[in-house]
């Protein structure tokens, strides 16, 4: 309180008569939440205090516009929610071919109980539509040719772009060495009103200085070769927790928010890309980054998986990979410079031997930024845009 002069100590007359009602708030309980955000309850009770004792009254005495709320946010900042999925159900026909589904929800591995699916929304979906055969029905065994063969697979080429001009370099299939592709051209840095805002870093290690950027909003991401995950440590952070300022990571399968504390933190993106977010209300401040990457502790996908990194690419499926199930769903996973968009577009099917196709045969593109998903059948060549920068494909039968 310097320098504000200190009051003289001085004794006075005591009021025992009752205090006016007021309202008491008793501390919070657990966070309903182990796990990301939450509700924490409190109980909320009027009392009043008469001759040192505390005596509880009706609600309606106390002033209600200034009641406490009952339930106050909570934040546990790592989360590590991932999708469970039913049984599958019987086959859809009994004989033929047919289908199977599964019904799929978010866990809380720690407490294993079902939370709201938003949770789970960075997390990639397993399929819950599947083909399933009941044999030959009688039609087909006397050779006669059912309506389930005339729908077609497509296993097209598929072609893919990015907004980004013919300037910019071309990343090749990363499971390939990267040491001849730079991370950011001096062009990208110069187009980017942000300087690293929006920008795709793909080299193993590197540092990213996200201070004194002019648009409040800034995003980059990271990208590595499947099979490697990455790890990022906080150098040095200005932002105003106070005011609201926030950095988001978020991954295929992690995400995790905060402000306060970030030079002490390690991410672990626990995959091959990492999206980091952050938002800012006075200019000038920000967070510094140092990433790395290394040899992924745990598989996290298939060997006829492929990682794309643009602006531009082909896929082409099926992959032929030896000793493979048959089946296994191949992914194609697109990530591009946060500012770009991806289009992909089918180029050529070749439906080969015609008898064997069912309409279990088909294409998902998953949105990832949105998790909503589009299916292509049959002869379809189809042409798709995203409405962020990552995109996964998934080829079923």
């Amino acid at each position: 309180c310097h320098p504000v002069p200190k009051p003289e100590s001085r004794m006075e007359v005591c009021d025992l008569s009752p205090c006016p009602p007021r309202w008491k708030v008793t501390p919070a309980g657990p966070c309903s939440s182990s796990c990301g955000l939450g509700l924490a309850v409190q109980l909320v009770t009027c009392v009043q205090i008469h001759q040192g004792k505390e005596i509880l009254m009706e609600e309606h005495l106390c002033p209600v516009a200034e009641k406490p709320l009952t339930s106050v946010p909570c934040v546990i900042r790592m989360c590590s929610y991932e999708w469970s999925f039913t049984e599958w159900t019987e086959c859809s026909t009994s004989c033929g071919n047919g289908i199977q589904t599964r019904q799929d929800f978010c866990l809380n591995p720690l407490t294993r109980k079902q939370v709201n699916p938003i949770f789970c929304r960075h997390f990639p979906k397993a399929i819950v539509v599947r083909g399933c055969s009941a044999g030959p029905c009688p039609e087909q065994a006397l050779g006669t040719r059912s309506c389930g063969a005339e729908l077609q697979t497509v296993t097209p080429a598929t072609h893919l772009t990015t907004a980004a001009t013919a300037k910019e370099a071309r990343y090749k299939d990363l499971d390939l060495p990267l040491s001849a592709e730079p991370a950011v051209t001096q062009e990208q840095t110069k187009e980017t009103s942000g300087g690293v805002c929006g920008n795709l870093f793909l080299d193993a290690t590197g540092v990213i200085n996200m201070t004194g950027v002019e648009s409040s909003d800034c995003t980059v991401a990271i990208g590595r070769p499947l099979g490697e995950e990455i790890t990022v440590s906080v150098l040095e952070s200005s932002l105003n927790c106070s005011a609201g300022e926030v950095v988001l990571f978020s991954g295929r399968m992690m995400w995790r928010t905060g402000c306060r504390k970030l030079p002490l933190s390690l991410i672990n993106s626990r995959t091959n890309t990492l999206i980091v977010k952050q938002r800012v209300l006075l200019p000038g401040n920000g967070v510094i980054l140092q990433y790395n990457s290394r040899t992924a502790t745990k598989k996290y996908y298939q060997d006829c998986d492929k990682q794309l990194f643009g602006p531009r690419g082909e896929i082409e499926n099926p992959v032929q990979l030896p000793d493979q199930r048959e089946e296994v769903v191949c992914r194609t996973f697109i990530n591009v410079a946060p500012r770009h968009r991806i289009a992909i577009r089918a180029l050529s099917i070749d439906l080969g031997n015609q008898s064997n196709h069912t309409h279990f045969n088909y294409i998902l593109v998953r949105d990832v930024s949105t998790m909503k998903t589009m299916v292509f059948h049959g002869k379809q060549q189809f042409f798709w845009q995203s409405t962020g920068s990552q995109a996964e494909i998934e080829f079923h039968e």
